[in-house]
């Protein structure tokens, strides 16, 4: 595998609308640049508190881990239950979402590996794809059904494709909501307030309202537009993946397009020690954007 640890300036097509020229979300004179290639699909960018940035190389099942001091790759994981979204919390451990069983992962910051789920009410969880931790420690989790080769099923456990949501003490596990097609992506305000979930197969982008106990309330479109992963930054404005990366303001306003040279680009998340790097995985890559703007 070849991965380039001097990151290099590649073609960076970006269209954007006078809304974004008046955020300036991107920094001046930035370039989309490529990080690492070499890999089979990446997903699950996440970053840690310091700004390490983690991301999976689902089909090898391994984790891989971005330095934030020597702007260097290394595994961090090599049998990581296929997982593909990750998430850090405020204590530091590592959630995944891991579809080889099809179950939901605490990893410890000494890589123990704790089995938070694996079903709902005795059913094989679909297969979990993303995640979103709240500031509670609530976690809500995408289960769409992508059949795999390395299922010995092939028929979809749970009949719904939804989002669950599992409790702060990681005791209470509970359907947060189903109607929707194929969630995929989802991330939440900072205060704890709002999710935004994609539904990837309708094509649009949901906004709720998280009630008492990660009830999902209020439900209300977004954007006609999915997506695979997505994240948010500071000013409020939603990261959406899939043909490069579509910004759209907390009104569902598009902002900004930053197209990226891949078939598609899966996830983001904001990096790096001030958190103002934007990391993209797309297909066999992962990039890097500078922004004026800092993730939360």
């Amino acid at each position: 595998m070849k991965i380039l640890y001097t990151i290099y300036a590649v073609i960076f097509l970006c269209s954007i609308t006078g809304k974004a020229q008046e955020n300036k979300l991107i920094a001046d004179g930035a370039e989309l640049k490529l990080v690492a290639d070499g890999f089979e699909f990446t997903e699950g960018p996440a970053a840690d508190a310091e700004g390490n940035v983690y991301f999976t190389d689902q089909p090898n099942n391994h984790i891989y881990k971005w330095d934030v001091n020597d702007k260097k790759i290394s595994i961090f994981m090599e049998e990581s239950g296929r997982a593909n979204g990750l998430f850090f919390d405020a204590e530091g451990y590592l959630y995944a979402a891991a579809d080889k069983y099809s179950e939901l992962w605490q990893i410890s910051p000494s890589k123990e590996i704790k089995v938070l789920r694996d079903n709902f009410r005795g059913q094989r969880l679909n297969g979990p794809n993303d995640l979103w931790v709240a500031p509670d420690g609530g976690i809500f989790l995408t289960d769409p059904f992508y059949q795999r080769p390395y299922w010995n099923h092939s028929k979809q456990p749970i009949k719904e494709q939804r989002v669950y949501y599992m409790t702060p003490d990681k005791k209470g596990f509970f359907m947060a909501a189903d109607s929707l097609v194929k969630p995929n992506g989802l991330i939440g305000t900072p205060d704890g307030k709002s999710l935004y979930v994609a539904d990837i197969e309708d094509n649009k982008t949901w906004k709720y309202s998280i009630g008492k106990d990660g009830k999902l309330e209020n439900k209300s479109l977004f954007t006609e537009m999915g997506s695979d992963g997505m994240t948010i930054d500071e000013q409020g404005n939603v990261y959406l993946t899939g043909e490069g990366v579509t910004v759209f303001n907390s009104a569902g306003e598009k902002i900004l397009h930053i197209a990226v040279d891949k078939e598609w680009t899966a996830n983001v998340t904001f990096g790096g020690k001030d958190k103002k790097t934007l990391f993209i995985t797309a297909m066999d890559s992962l990039f890097s954007l500078e922004m004026n703007v800092s993730g939360k």
